[in-house]
């Protein structure tokens, strides 16, 4: 089989799967979305959200130099931002600048 053609098929089936995934709420739920999804749709996002700060911080040497402050200055600055602007993605990424200028420069 040549690559070019596997390469393709394995990226048509991945685009099919992908968007049947995002089809298939609609195709489900045509009429009424039960309140079960309705609640998940509330408590998933700050959930994932939670959940991926603790596996970024889950390395975070606080015992040796420089003690965790690199995260804790970035996590700060993430949430001053999230807090006066409500925008999540200028946050993130003014956090990620912030951290990612403090581990090269200092």
């Amino acid at each position: 089989m040549n690559r070019n053609f596997h390469a393709a098929a394995l990226i048509a089936a991945m685009s099919a799967f992908t968007i049947l995934l995002r089809f298939l709420p609609f195709a489900v739920f045509r009429k009424k979305v039960p309140n079960y999804v309705i609640y998940l749709g509330k408590v998933l996002p700050p959930a994932i959200i939670g959940m991926l700060v603790v596996y970024c911080l889950r390395n975070t040497a606080v015992r040796i130099p420089p003690f965790g402050m690199p995260e804790l200055i970035a996590i700060t600055a993430i949430i001053i931002l999230q807090v006066k602007t409500r925008k999540s993605l200028p946050s993130i990424l003014a956090g990620t600048a912030v951290y990612m200028l403090i581990i090269r420069l200092i």
